[in-house]
């Protein structure tokens, strides 16, 4: 008997019927000896729907206790969906048990709507599964220090369920999904994209930073951190299919590299429109200067991605950075408002509209020329590169948005990740 936990996404959870079929593959799970715990997201298009009620009640404001309420509002859809599929379960006749995150209860800091876990007490949960019931936790919530609710940012529903299945020592943690797995990139850009059987940790988390939007990156941090063994698969296949076939269906992320992966050299192209630049420019070539511009952004809880700071002349640089399109505005009001005064800099400018596209695959390390290559056949179809930002296994541009589909296309067709290639063997 092993111990399992279950993630459904929102689109699995999307109506009373999906949910029904949740309920009996959750249910086949069970009765073949196995104990479950589900994490359910909201109904699809509800935190969406709820956050919107908030911002006709009143403009969006800065500060906790304007965060506080959202995440007051926000979390009641995961709670809804959870009690739903506790019922659905009971009418398969398992004993099931729903409990919201400050229930179980999933302690995090006080960031309200970007909040982190910092421990799970998995007493009450363990005493349930002993009885043999089936656990449903909201995914994408906890509770903080004074007792209020939180959530963990869009996504969070995966993080959750990873960080639950770590607290658990859970044998596996399945991720269903609205895709049957991870692809070498988009398929709505790419129709030729190729499901991949097995990723490495390193290239899942290098795709999930890079803008891949199968996994959170906090869920795969979590995985990484903990040794959880995660898979992900399509809910939307028949609830009834065999278990075996199941169990080893979709695309499994392992800490393993093996001969095939080898053959890569790039296993994926990920990419992401929710960038936004931000330069500072003529500022004092110093030391400490980095420091004095990135603190104040940290401090205001704003996730800084690529970084470049320019040569300097006559003692002045310019320094580029990109935070997510959602933060553009408050990171160049912040800026304009203290740092660039403080620093005696000339101007703050930025730019909403590009985007980022990333080529991974732990092959790199083992082969020469991968970047070159990537440079070329953008060049090739007249895309100007602004920003570059690499590591060990991923190498990421920063281009004009409008060319990002046309750029993830190339680089596709340029490392052989075509379905129909016969140069990757998985």
């Amino acid at each position: 008997m092993a111990l399992i936990v279950h993630k459904y996404g929102g689109t699995s959870m999307g109506s009373t019927e999906r949910i029904r079929n949740v309920a009996r593959r959750v249910a086949k799970w069970h009765k073949a000896g196995h104990q479950m715990v589900v994490v359910p997201s909201a109904m699809s298009g509800e935190t969406n729907r709820l956050l919107a009620l908030a911002k006709e009640v009143a403009p969006e404001k800065p500060g906790k206790a304007y965060g506080r309420e959202l995440d007051m509002l926000a979390s009641t859809g995961e709670q809804a969906s959870s009690a739903l599929l506790a019922i659905a379960l009971q009418a398969e006749g398992l004993d099931a048990v729903s409990y919201a995150g400050w229930q179980v209860p999933i302690k995090t800091n006080d960031a309200y709507t970007k909040a982190r876990i910092e421990s799970i007490d998995d007493a009450r949960v363990r005493a349930d599964l002993d009885a043999g019931k089936v656990v449903i936790i909201t995914g994408f919530q906890g509770i903080d220090d004074g007792g209020n609710i939180t959530t963990l940012g869009r996504g969070g529903s995966d993080t959750s369920a990873v960080a639950v299945a770590a607290a658990l020592k859970a044998n596996e943690c399945l991720i269903y999904t609205d895709v049957d797995g991870v692809y070498t990139t988009d398929p709505r850009v790419v129709p030729e994209a190729r499901r991949l059987e097995r990723v490495s940790f390193e290239e899942m988390l290098e795709m999930a930073s890079m803008g891949s939007k199968v996994l959170q990156i906090r869920s795969v941090e979590f995985a990484g951190k903990y040794k959880v063994p995660l898979r992900v698969l399509s809910s939307f296949t028949p609830w009834d299919i065999d278990l075996n076939e199941e169990a080893t269906s979709g695309t499994l992320i392992t800490f393993e590299e093996d001969a095939d992966m080898e053959r890569a050299v790039v296993s994926g192209i990920a990419f992401n429109r929710d960038e936004a630049k931000v330069s500072v420019l003529g500022v004092p070539d110093k030391p400490g200067i980095a420091y004095q511009i990135l603190g104040a952004v940290a401090e205001a809880n704003i996730e800084v991605d690529v970084i470049i700071q320019n040569l300097s002349k006559d003692g002045k640089t310019d320094f580029s950075f990109t935070v997510h399109r959602n933060d553009f505005q408050k990171t160049v009001d912040l800026l304009k408002g203290k740092v660039v005064p403080a620093l005696g800099a000339a101007d703050v400018v930025g730019d909403s509209r590009i985007c980022k596209v990333s080529i991974v695959g732990i092959g790199m390390r083992s082969h020469v020329g991968v970047a070159s290559r990537m440079f070329k056949c953008l060049s090739d179809e007249g895309i100007n590169i602004q920003m570059i930002s690499t590591s060990e296994i991923k190498t990421s541009v920063v281009i004009d948005e409008k060319y990002m589909e046309l750029a993830v296309r190339a680089l596709h067709r340029e490392f052989d990740l075509d379905q129909t290639a016969d140069t990757i063997a998985r």
